[in-house]
């Protein structure tokens, strides 16, 4: 009987331990998965990321740093709904002449660039220095016309304490008065 007992005992901790190994290789492949999007999107965009340096600083087109500032915006807001993501896309569209197809590919690009940041908030300064370094009086127009189109499309209608700390930063920056 003791020896039924501890045979049971060990099928159910290799059971238990196979589930775990299996759980962690789905993981791991939806990473590689969510990786390899990444990558892709990259590719198309013609963005490239330089060894021993953030990517932020890798950024040589606006357009992908407006989109990424722009994710950032909203995501200091919370979690952005549908409809906001979707009012992103067709406003990188329609302010940087972008196709659907790209726009989609730089907010995947915007994603994993706020993941490197630390999160929204770092994100939205690094990205702005180098928006600015990149194209100070071009890339002001479109910015503000996304963040203006998304901010209509917030869960209230009106903006975080957050996003106007960052509208504050994004002017002062820009030297807006």
């Amino acid at each position: 009987m003791p020896f039924l007992i501890g045979l049971l005992g060990l099928i159910a901790v290799a059971y238990l331990w196979m589930s775990r190994v299996r759980h962690a290789a789905e993981m791991t492949n939806e990473l590689a998965n969510m990786a390899g999007d990444v990558l892709a999107a990259a590719r198309r965009l013609g963005f490239r990321r330089r060894t021993n340096i953030h990517p932020v600083e890798s950024i040589e087109d606006t357009v992908i740093g407006i989109g990424a500032l722009a994710q950032a915006f909203i995501e200091l807001g919370g979690l952005p709904t549908e409809e906001q993501q979707n009012r992103l896309i067709t406003s990188l569209q329609a302010h940087t002449g972008k196709s659907l197809q790209e726009a989609e590919e730089t907010l995947i690009l915007g994603r994993w660039i706020i993941a490197q940041c630390n999160g929204p908030e770092p994100a939205i300064d690094r990205l702005l220095r180098r928006l600015v370094r990149l194209d100070r009086t071009g890339s002001f127009e479109p910015l503000m016309a996304v963040l203006n189109d998304v901010a209509k499309a917030g869960r209230t209608g009106e903006i975080s304490d957050k996003q106007m700390d960052a509208l504050t930063e994004i002017a002062r920056q820009y030297k807006v008065r």
